[in-house]
């Protein structure tokens, strides 16, 4: 049997394209079938959700660790700032009486003194201001009242006064000076307060 050219060329194209078609279907159903699974991706599924989970704690640690490095840094500055109360708190009784003390002598009564009671009253209002300078430093201030909004965290009332000349629930007149430290009352000041007439 004797095939011309063109059969043989025909015949050459029909198997390829036969064996075409095969690599093709065969093609088709190797991505229609799943991939058999690796025991492998199971274990490295598992380690990725362990190192992330490993990671966060990390991070929530980091974090919890910096709220208590700047909780502790906090309350090391306010044990600072308060640790004097009590002790500056008794300190005020003295300040209290050196100002009562220099209050008995009024302007006239120095006219009259001799060289050394002089020297001694002076010698008062230098150990008052001082003290005073210590309370400074230490952060120690006195309150201002009079004229002020009446402040029940800051403030006493001993007695009311009825007045048209300022709003009720204004300080009219200081009866003991108050102290803070910060922004704690140390001592209410003690005060007048005025009410409506």
């Amino acid at each position: 049997m004797n095939d011309t050219p063109s059969q043989a060329n025909g015949q050459a194209s029909a198997d390829l394209e036969a064996a075409a078609d095969e690599l093709l279907a065969r093609a088709e159903a190797d991505t229609l079938l799943e991939p058999e699974a690796d025991p492998r991706d199971a274990e490295i599924a598992a380690l990725k959700e362990e190192v992330a989970a490993g990671k966060d704690r990390l991070l929530r640690f980091a974090a919890e660790s910096e709220n208590t490095k700047k909780r502790l840094e906090r309350e090391k500055a306010e044990a600072t700032l308060y640790a004097a109360s009590n002790f500056a708190r008794d300190l005020l009784s003295v300040a209290d009486t050196l100002g009562r003390a220099l209050a008995t002598v009024g302007p006239d009564d120095r006219l009259g003194m001799d060289d050394k009671t002089q020297r001694f009253l002076e010698g008062i209002e230098m150990t008052e201001r001082e003290l005073h300078s210590v309370f400074q430093r230490h952060n120690i201030r006195k309150l201002e009242t009079v004229g002020a909004k009446f402040d029940p965290n800051f403030h006493q009332a001993m007695f009311e006064v009825p007045t048209a000349e300022k709003p009720p629930g204004t300080v009219m007149q200081e009866v003991q000076a108050g102290y803070a430290v910060g922004e704690r009352c140390l001592r209410p000041a003690l005060v007048g307060v005025a009410k409506a007439s």
